[in-house]
């Protein structure tokens, strides 16, 4: 059973901004966690509740999974620096 996708105002400004080719990976990425939110590859953040994130090359798709709701609530695509996971949305 699919999940509901919900991408936040803050995450939609991050991937307006994305150049051509990052956008449509991030796009299939963002669409592939409605079928499996836990896929490969991501990882749980600590100290932050049920969030996620997964790479797609340098940028992170940060995200927050919520199973009784059977909801996936995307908050934000940061490109990947030293500094990335210091302000999470």
């Amino acid at each position: 059973m699919a999940y509901e996708l919900q991408v936040e105002r803050a995450a939609r400004k991050d991937i307006d901004r994305l150049p051509e080719s990052a956008y449509r990976r991030i796009e299939a990425a963002i669409d592939a966690l409605a079928v499996d939110p836990r896929p490969r590859g991501a990882r749980k953040l600590r100290g932050v509740g049920s969030r996620w994130r997964i790479r797609v090359g340098e940028y992170r798709v940060l995200y927050a999974v919520f199973d009784k709701e059977r909801l996936v609530k995307t908050l934000g695509v940061p490109r990947r620096t030293s500094k990335t996971y210091e302000r999470l949305p």
